[in-house]
């Protein structure tokens, strides 16, 4: 299934309880939304979890559903709620209720690449802003919330994991250079999802030879405060990786090294998706 919004891939056979969903990696770039920019179309990929769906494509072979965004996240950040409008980019949206995140220029219309570098040359307006939520944010957050809603139904529970990367700078820097984690859970600090859950996935990372960290830098963020109700038998766990792990960060490119990366990801994905398998415990509740 695919639209403007997304793209579902699903398994032949539905056989785990987790769904992976990948919301920052959209890379398809409307040329209006070029022309509107002060980037180039390599600047203003700066945000872009670049190539995130690629390496989580095998869910699907363990029964598990992959959710991937289409629409860029310069253009609408789904891991936003759809009303943290920035006026310093929206025209005619009031300054009240401007929270940390639209400060910074990243409310759900960014104001700002991650780097911190302006999008546009001045505003867009607040119909424009609307126009893309409604076309690209309701469509992606409706179908993710079926997919845990059927989920539910069928397996009793759901379990959300929320696939992002993070760049190196973000974790590598100074002393951390060599130690620091390559892999960040996040569960809003044990309000998003069982801690029995989390553990699994630890170790699952672990085992594959990673150096894991939980919700330092990254706790998560809107989607993780959404659909993260460990009380009602849905868990949210973001996951990020670390670029540098896996592709070129200067050119946006994979590195030699992706086809190695990919590959050892595809038993921690294996071991995730079995929580929801046949004869493999689920998360308590």
């Amino acid at each position: 299934m695919q639209n403007a919004s997304f793209t579902l891939f699903e398994p032949v056979q539905r056989s785990s309880c987790v769904v992976f969903a990948a919301p920052h990696s959209g890379r398809h770039y409307l040329q209006e939304f070029l022309a509107q920019s002060v980037l180039d179309v390599h600047a203003i990929r700066a945000s872009e979890d670049a190539f995130v769906d690629q390496l989580f494509e095998p869910a699907v072979q363990f029964g598990a559903p992959l959710l991937v965004a289409n629409a860029p996240r310069a253009y609408v950040d789904l891991n936003r709620a759809f009303d943290e409008l920035d006026p310093a980019v929206i025209d005619s949206v009031k300054s009240s209720g401007v929270n940390a995140r639209i400060a910074s220029g990243l409310g759900v219309v960014p104001r700002v690449v991650a780097i911190g570098t302006p999008i546009y040359r001045g505003k867009i307006s607040l119909a424009e802003a609307q126009e893309r939520i409604d076309r690209i944010w309701w469509p992606y957050h409706h179908k993710l919330t079926a997919l845990l809603e059927q989920t539910r139904a069928q397996f009793g529970q759901a379990i959300l994991i929320d696939c992002h990367s993070m760049p190196h700078s973000a974790v590598g820097r100074g002393p951390l250079e060599g130690t620091a984690p390559q892999i960040v859970l996040g569960d809003r600090f044990g309000a998003a999802a069982d801690e029995t859950l989390v553990a699994h996935i630890h170790g699952a990372f672990v085992e594959a030879g990673f150096r894991v960290a939980r919700n330092t830098p990254f706790a998560g963020a809107f989607i993780s405060r959404r659909y993260g109700k460990p009380q009602i038998g849905q868990h949210a766990v973001q996951i990020e990786i670390d670029r540098s792990l896996y592709m070129d960060e200067v050119r946006i490119q994979p590195s030699a090294e992706f086809d190695a990366f990919r590959q050892c990801l595809v038993s921690v994905i294996a071991d995730i998706a079995r929580l929801g398998q046949s004869g493999q415990e689920l998360a308590a509740q």
